[in-house]
């Protein structure tokens, strides 16, 4: 009798617990066609699963109660949706593509990368602000193997040059955004005609011995790669100052749009840089600017910058002897 009494329990006890599970289909659909693959996270359970063909999954065993169904998809925004359920239930969902802007990618082969036959040393934008002072690029270049440096003026402002590994400046190829830089004439790079062009940029690449080039024999000693600033997404406006010996100082002002409509960034910046250097009669006033303008495409990217100088710096080499002030 006892035994009979638990097996009816057992029985209605079990009855109780199938008529309270439920059943939900979900559906996931793009346009009205089905997405297959699509994957479907229900909350509170270990369900995670895929849709089938027919863009369905169907989850079983389920309590009453609220759930929220997480359904995503690559390429389509994500989206949540709680349900109750309280009987076997259908949901769908009708998913949207996703708009996902990332920084530009700049295809350069004027780049070294790990699996090259190049020495070379990078300098993200982060390394560049953390020495730039207001004196040229030669000097923020300083730090890194194999460079030497000089400074007509002694302060790093007005005419610099450097050698990288022994090789001057006509046997260095600088490029900026891929475009040689070197003169046409004299085969150097002159600095002085870009001051504070460091603000601009985003990241250097300073490749040692025979390297990578776009002009040919320009890099028989060393290359010098520059790509100025990418994407800025939000909008800023930025106001440096420095001051240092020999009254030198930096102004700088940089604006920025950030992001138009998904497609537009405008950025420009002002600079004046002044010395009076360490050797007598070496000042230096230097002005700049750089403008730079994007649209961005799906999958295109079209950029176009805008830069110059104005330089005004006193001669401070090929010093003339006493002997020759006095005697001619």
């Amino acid at each position: 009798m006892i035994k009979r009494l638990i097996a009816g329990i057992a029985f209605f006890l079990h009855a109780a617990i199938v008529v309270a599970q439920h059943s939900l289909i979900v559906e996931v659909f793009n346009e009205n066609r089905p997405m297959v693959g699509a994957s479907v996270r229900l909350s509170g359970t270990a369900y995670s699963g895929q849709t089938d063909t027919d863009g369905r999954v169907h989850i079983r065993n389920l309590k009453a109660t609220t759930y929220t169904v997480a359904v995503s998809y690559l390429g389509f925004q994500p989206q949540y949706r709680e349900i109750t359920v309280s009987d076997d239930e259908q949901i769908r969902f009708s998913m949207e593509r996703a708009a996902l802007l990332t920084d530009e990618v700049v295809v350069q082969a004027t780049r070294a990368t790990e699996n090259m036959a190049t020495t070379y040393k990078n300098l993200s934008k982060a390394d560049i602000e953390k020495n730039n002072l207001g004196q040229d690029i030669p000097y923020l270049l300083d730090q890194t193997p194999g460079v030497v440096i000089s400074s007509d003026a002694g302060a790093g402002i007005g005419y610099t040059s450097m050698r990288i590994r022994g090789s001057d400046g006509q046997r260095t190829n600088v490029t900026i955004n891929g475009i040689p830089l070197n003169d046409a004439e004299s085969l150097g790079s002159f600095f002085v005609n870009l001051p504070d062009f460091a603000s601009s940029v985003d990241n250097v690449q300073i490749q040692r011995g025979v390297g990578t080039s776009t002009n040919g024999a320009g890099a028989f000693g060393a290359s010098l790669n520059i790509q100025t600033n990418t994407l800025n997404k939000d909008p800023y406006a930025e106001l440096d100052n420095s001051f240092g010996s020999y009254n030198s100082w930096k102004n700088t002002i940089r604006l920025g749009t950030g992001l138009i409509d998904d497609k537009f960034t405008f950025d420009g910046r002002l600079s004046r840089i002044r010395s009076d250097g360490y050797i007598d009669r070496a000042t230096s006033n230097l002005q700049s600017f750089f403008l730079s303008g994007a649209w961005y495409g799906k999958n295109s990217l079209l950029r176009a910058n805008v830069f110059g100088g104005k330089e005004k710096t006193y001669q401070a080499w090929y010093g003339t002897p006493e002997s020759r002030l006095t005697g001619d």
